[in-house]
């Protein structure tokens, strides 16, 4: 039997992932995701502020309690004008993980409202395209019209788009915003009172290194640290990377990725939790790629660190795909866990 208030609570995480989304955040440009969770986030906890790197601090305050630091990243990739052709046409260099693979034809628009469509010059046989094969096409007949539209050093990211197919979600950004509405929704439902002070962190610049999570941590110094993130999956065919991940059977429990190897006592407390409610869970080893935990376990004198992963296809596209199941598991998960007295 489904929980009371199941489907108005899946309604509303709906909704928070589309609107998410449907924002644009590259690194170092977070204003709008930030404005939107800060809105959404300032009832629920007892203080709330942004530090000089731009991460969004939600603290739910317990002296006596242990610090307990969850952190999700707001930015997504995207790609900066470096030149402008005489003809109009703009070449960029990538802001974070892109793929040049799937660049070719695909749609993005900048901070102002120019959209563009991102082409390739030719290649001769066998060669393979760099990123300085790329350009994009903002409609522009000559340089100073395009520079009417855009300047040097202004980003661009993947055109939203949102589309719902069963209890799955296909749209650019999931990564990370998929995890910020997680955390959201964690901080909408408990209880006034918890064992432990939870500090909620949406974190800038995660994307180009982890940074803001490096700065919040050093600042906070928590006893304890929990990163929510997308990760890979295996259920397609023939993945780049054989990993025992599919959609729609649960939020990951991270062992080990490119960044961190997860605390004991985190993936203990996170298994324990998940069985106490009966959460279907999976058990997620990454063999390339890492999450703000990477930088927060290494903060200060060491944070004992874990990971919490929303199984996701396509990541770094402008189609990622999750399973909103897997986010709702993640969300009862946490709401748990977060009963422990650590």
């Amino acid at each position: 039997m489904l929980e009371r208030g199941w489907f108005n609570k899946m309604t509303e995480l709906l909704k928070l992932v589309e609107d998410l989304t449907g924002l644009s955040g590259p690194s170092g440009s977070e204003e709008k995701i930030r404005s939107f969770i800060r809105k959404e986030a300032e009832a629920y906890g007892d203080e709330l502020f942004v530090d000089a790197l731009g991460n969004l601090i939600v603290v739910k305050r317990n002296p006596d309690g242990k610090k307990i630091l969850l952190a999700a990243h707001m930015d997504e990739i995207g790609l900066m004008v470096t030149f402008i052709e005489e003809n109009g046409f703009l070449r960029f260099s990538p802001v974070g993980g892109v793929n040049n693979e799937i660049l070719s034809g695909t749609k993005v628009i900048f901070d102002n409202g120019t959209a563009g469509i991102i082409g390739r010059e030719k290649l001769k046989e066998k060669e393979t395209a760099g990123i300085n094969r790329f350009y994009i096409d903002i409609g522009a007949k000559s340089k100073d019209e395009a520079l009417e539209r855009v300047k040097i050093g202004e980003t661009a990211t993947f055109y939203p788009s949102f589309h719902h197919m069963g209890p799955r979600v296909t749209a650019k950004s999931l990564d990370n915003r998929a995890g910020c509405a997680l955390l959201l929704q964690v901080l909408k439902n408990l209880p006034a009172s918890l064992p432990n002070e939870v500090y909620f962190v949406f974190t800038a610049q995660e994307e180009v290194g982890l940074r803001g999570a490096r700065t919040v941590s050093y600042r906070l110094n928590p006893d304890y640290a929990l990163a929510v993130d997308v990760t890979r999956t295996g259920d397609t065919p023939e993945p780049e990377f054989k990993m025992d991940l599919a959609l729609g059977k649960g939020p990951a429990i991270k062992i080990k990725d490119s960044s961190v190897i997860c605390h004991p006592t985190v993936v203990q407390r996170m298994i324990r939790a998940a069985e106490r409610i009966n959460v279907p869970f999976q058990l997620e080893v990454l063999e390339r790629g890492g999450t703000d935990a990477g930088s927060i376990h290494l903060s200060r004198e060491g944070v004992p660190s874990g990971a919490l992963s929303i199984p996701c296809r396509y990541i770094h596209t402008p189609g990622e795909m999750v399973d909103l199941n897997d986010i709702e598991g993640g969300f009862s998960l946490l709401v748990e866990l977060l009963k422990d007295k650590w």
